[in-house]
């Protein structure tokens, strides 16, 4: 039979063994170290870490109460000193790691097996990869047993702090971010306090996640107050300077306003005790003592303390600390001093209530403790902002350490525009200049890797963008270093020495303008998405952003989305992401995922506008016949067709009919993706349709023409031939010179990286090399002489030159159809070149006929001599000075009897 009873006691008994075997997982450990039951807080460094330590044995301690953010790779670490060589050089002292938040937690940590604690001088917890030190306890120390606090030296008091007034005593530890108790007033504010009754003070914690200048207020209504409780309260408020220096003031509040003076001198408003009485000589009126104060994480916290009995009974309420008394709290901006009213004043906190401001009932005896983990605020980069300007140079010097933002550090660092190491934010595609005056010892470099200082040295990879060893210099002899991130740069980057760690700081790189970071952009059909590119010798990196709100973009290349290569950017989960596809249908199905070589891919979504960036090789790493990826060729020298759609949903999954688009480009565009223009889809433009019938007409009638009237018409008695050679050739280098000029003027320029081009232009220059080329025509030998040498080497060059012009002319009507075919659609040209074939197979079977005939004109006219008589000869224009047969005869003249052949009559 099931008892309820009983197996509640069961779990009672187990858990109560669990409880037992985590709390003395040291075990078998001795117990003969002099810090055995040592006991003290943690020091809070960074990442908002509280905590108390005790050690248990001689091989593990607990930790309870502990409070942390977390970072990237934490570790219990243990060195032999605070400074930071000793830190740096540390070592892991616990298997056990801490990479999460934690809240309120308590454990015990076992120490490494050949650990003892005679190796540790301080226990820090540590971030391994920037160096980071989040707090600290340095092992044995007397202060941490004797329970004062030392105001820190680096912060400056408020003016109304007493000399005598530098250390309190706290519960069990000497570490000022440590209470006995803790209140939440609102989600991003809380109060923490510790009562020391006996001497008649209570010091008050008050922590918030806001603006580093804005004020905290917390402090007592009165209780004879009946119409609201913050008329007649006194109250507390701190905050910090512009300098960063923590103060905490003692406030009276008589209205609802800014502190005001009328004009006849009476005060109003929440204003400082001190401003009711004029002056406080002896620190009577003003009686909030300011104990501590720091900004981290984005996190204001300021301790003080302030008696519970004041003898002020004029602008101080007393403390009934065992009694339940109201109080009331706020938060809002602050006036800083200025000649009439130097006095810190509270502006209105606005905001909704138990938000920015409330009250509530609060008795300080009583045991309190609701802040379960630490503030986590949004913005956690305190140190000074410095935005980069491209007409500024950033002046980069080092000075001694006071507020660096990663401790531990060296005692110098990097200033930067007088600011030590601040957080500086630059925009892709702007050039930063930085005016480097640190020394010879400092060379600057912007790197990958947080610490600096060389990690290549600390067998660490990293990625220099930009200084190294040279980018050192001197006020007397500075150096320039421009520096411009571009598309490619991450997110966050950092400044830092070459030859120290630890001596710069933080850049964040964010997008400007895309036209910025883009060398080119168009905006493609229907207004609706721009597009942007930069060429690179092997690659492309594009963007394109959609002008209204959508769910995804997708822009594809080709003559539309059916048979082109899509690329699709859409948010899932507040996730950006970029896809890419094969597309050959209408429909969900014919969508087909591809796997592309893409880098640097981002996508993003502002105000619903979709923006997505990729970069891409021109041509894709695999063969044709692998993948239809394979296929997607960008030549930059070719137009490439560009298309878009938007919808309101895609799916990296499961793609249906809800997927396919609400809205998309009417046409294609064109984009030269050199020249970074671009054009809508259309017929074939006029004047490019006059080039093309001019060349054909110069390279495929007139030029060949001319050749064949100087190869075949010799036999025509005169010089007919020749006037026919000439006229013709003229012509059509005239046709081709104009249709030339239409081309460039047209096209606004060209390129020599287009195969077409560099065939048209090699046509163009052996045309106009003949005319020159006939200019230099040596003269004809005299009838009975040799043929000179230079005669017959022109005649070679003539012909050459000629027939390699046809060669290349003819080439350059083939790759022009091509390069009609990809600007204009294959199909829109098929005509032309089957038009082209057919023609230039009819001039070929021309020339076989003209040389059949030729060859046989020359076979009868050597028949018809053997029945001439003895007669002189003329040089005869028919001769083929090429033919070496003829020349051969040219060469031997002497040998011939020159006689001529008459035909006998009577």
């Amino acid at each position: 039979m099931y008892h309820p009873f009983r197996f509640l006691v069961f779990l009672g008994f187990l858990f109560t063994l669990i409880l037992h075997c985590h709390a003395d997982p040291g075990s078998g450990c001795s117990k003969t170290s002099p810090l055995l039951h040592f006991e003290s807080d943690i020091e809070m460094v960074q990442h908002q870490l509280r905590g108390l330590i005790k050690v248990l044995d001689d091989c593990s301690f607990r930790v309870s109460e502990f409070d942390m953010l977390p970072g990237s790779d934490v570790h219990w670490w243990g060195a032999a000193g605070l400074d930071f060589a000793n830190l740096t050089s540390g070592f892991v002292i616990s298997d056990d790691k801490l990479n999460k938040t934690y809240k309120n937690e308590s454990f015990v940590v076992r120490l490494r097996s050949n650990l003892t604690w005679d190796r540790i001088g301080v226990l820090a917890v540590w971030d391994i990869p920037t160096a980071s030190d989040f707090g600290h306890v340095v092992m044995g120390d007397p202060r941490n047993g004797s329970g004062n606090i030392a105001v820190s030296p680096d912060l400056a008091p408020s003016p109304a702090m007493e000399p005598n007034s530098s250390t309190v005593r706290n519960r069990t530890g000497g570490v000022p971010t440590m209470f006995e108790n803790c209140k939440v007033l609102s989600p991003n504010y809380r109060v923490r306090w510790t009562l020391s009754a006996d001497e008649d003070s209570i010091d008050i914690g008050l922590e918030a996640a806001t603006g580093s200048m804005n004020y905290m207020a917390f402090g007592w209504a009165d209780p004879k107050s009946t119409y609201s409780p913050m008329l007649g309260a006194d109250v507390a408020v701190a905050g910090f300077t512009e300098d960063g220096l923590p103060f905490s003031d003692d406030y009276y509040i008589t209205k609802y306003s800014e502190c005001m003076i009328n004009k006849n001198g009476l005060v109003q408003g929440v204003c400082p005790d001190t401003m009711y009485e004029g002056s406080d000589p002896d620190g009577l009126v003003n009686n909030t003592r300011l104990v501590y104060g720091h900004r981290k994480d984005g996190v204001s916290f300021v301790r003080y303390r302030r008696p519970l009995k004041s003898v002020d009974k004029k602008y101080d309420l007393p403390v009934n600390h065992t009694g339940n008394m109201t109080v009331i709290w706020a938060l809002g901006l602050i006036r800083p001093p200025d000649t009439l009213r130097p006095y810190y004043l509270p502006q209105n906190h606005g905001g909704p209530m138990l938000v920015t401001y409330g009250h509530l009932v609060l008795n300080v005896s009583d045991h309190v403790n609701d802040c379960l983990g630490p503030l986590d605020a949004e913005d956690k980069e305190d140190q000074d902002l410095i935005i980069a300007d491209a007409n500024v140079p950033l002046v980069v010097v080092t000075s001694p350490a006071l507020h660096y933002p990663n401790p531990p550090n060296p005692s110098k660092v990097l200033y930067i525009n007088k600011k030590e190491a601040p957080f500086l934010r630059v925009e892709r595609g702007v050039p930063v200049k930085f005016s480097i005056q640190a020394g010879h010892d400092v060379a600057l470099y912007i790197t990958s890797d947080p610490l600096g200082g060389n990690a290549t040295l600390r067998n660490v990879s990293e990625t220099v963008y930009a200084g190294g060893a040279n980018a050192q210099g001197v006020l007397a002899s500075p150096m320039e270093l421009v520096w411009a991130p571009d598309r490619n740069t991450p997110d966050q980057v950092y400044y830092q020495s070459l030859y120290t760690q630890k001596m710069g700081w933080k850049i964040q790189v964010v997008d400007g303008g895309l036209s910025d970071m883009y060398n080119n952009s168009v905006v493609l059909d229907d207004q609706q998405v721009t597009l942007f590119w930069t060429l690179s010798e092997d690659s492309i990196s594009i963007a394109a952003r959609g002008e209204k709100k959508s769910g995804y973009l997708a822009i594809g290349f080709g003559s539309g989305m059916v048979n082109s290569y899509a690329y699709v950017g859409w948010i899932d989960n507040d996730i950006g992401r970029v896809n890419t596809y094969w597309i050959d249908g209408k429909d969900a199905s014919s969508v087909h995922p591809t796997n592309e070589n893409l880098s640097h891919v981002r996508c993003k979504s502002e105000n619903g506008m979709i923006t997505f960036e990729f970069t891409r090789p021109l041509k894709p790493p695999c063969s044709r016949a692998e993948r239809p990826e394979c296929n997607n060729i960008v030549d930059s020298t070719t137009p490439l067709k560009v298309v878009w759609a938007m919808g309101a949903k895609w799916s990296g999954d499961h793609l249906s009919e809800r997927n396919m688009h609400s809205d998309t480009s009417s046409r294609p565009v064109r984009v030269l993706l050199m020249r970074g223009s671009a054009e809508a889809e259309q017929d074939l433009r006029p004047v490019l349709a006059v080039h093309g019938f001019m060349m054909f007409l110069a390279w495929g009638i007139l030029l060949p023409g001319g050749i064949l009237a100087a190869r075949y018409l010799k036999h025509v008695k005169g010089d007919g031939w020749f006037q026919i050679h000439v006229y013709l050739q003229y012509s059509g280098l005239a046709i081709v010179l104009l249709g030339f000029l239409f081309a460039v003027a047209e096209l606004r320029g060209f390129y020599f990286s287009s195969l077409h081009v560099k065939f048209g232009i090699t046509a163009i220059f052996l045309a106009c090399v003949q005319p020159v080329n006939a200019s230099l025509r040596p003269k004809r030998s005299a009838n009975g002489e040799t043929v000179s040498s230079k005669r017959l080497a022109w005649e070679y060059l003539h012909v050459i030159v000629g027939r390699c012009a046809i060669v290349a002319g003819i080439a350059a009507l083939i790759s022009g159809m091509k390069h009609l075919g990809d600007r204009y659609g294959g199909e829109n040209v098929e005509g032309l070149n089957w038009a082209l074939i057919i023609w230039f197979l009819l001039g070929a079977l021309t020339v076989i006929y003209l040389e059949y005939r030729e060859k046989k004109r020359e076979k009868d006219r050597n028949s018809e001599r053997s029945s001439w008589v003895l007669g002189n000869m003329e040089e005869d224009d028919s001769t083929d000075l090429l033919s070496p047969r003829n020349a051969e005869k040219e060469s031997h003249p002497s040998e011939i009897l020159e006689v001529q052949l008459q035909p006998l009559s009577r």
